[in-house]
C-alpha cells in the first residue's frame, strides 16, 4: 500500500556535548558521515559536534551537523576532481 507519504528516515539521537546531555535529529547518512568524519580527524564524536555547536551562527545543531558533514564532502570531492 503506497500512500506517497514514506516514514521520515529522521533518527533523534542523544549525545554529550559540554557535558551536557543533548539530542540530535539526523538521517542514517548523515550520523555515518559525521562519524567518518570524526575518526578521520582523531576526536570524538562529542568532541566534533561541540565544535561545530561553537562555530554555528545560526540554525539548530541538527542543521548544523547536517550542512557540516555535506561542507566535508562537497570539499573532498572538489579537491579530488582537482587532480
Amino acid at each position: 500500500m503506497a500512500s506517497g507519504m514514506e516514514k521520515s528516515p529522521v533518527v533523534k539521537r542523544s549525545i554529550v556535548i559540554g557535558g551536557h546531555k543533548t539530542s540530535v535529529s539526523l538521517e542514517d547518512a548523515f550520523w555515518t558521515g559525521i562519524k567518518e568524519i570524526s575518526g578521520e580527524r582523531s576526536l570524538t564524536l562529542s568532541q566534533l559536534v561541540s565544535e561545530i555547536d561553537e562555530g554555528r551562527a545560526h540554525g539548530n545543531l541538527s542543521s548544523a551537523v547536517r550542512l557540516f558533514v555535506l561542507d566535508y564532502y562537497k570539499g573532498r570531492s572538489v579537491a579530488v576532481g582537482a587532480h
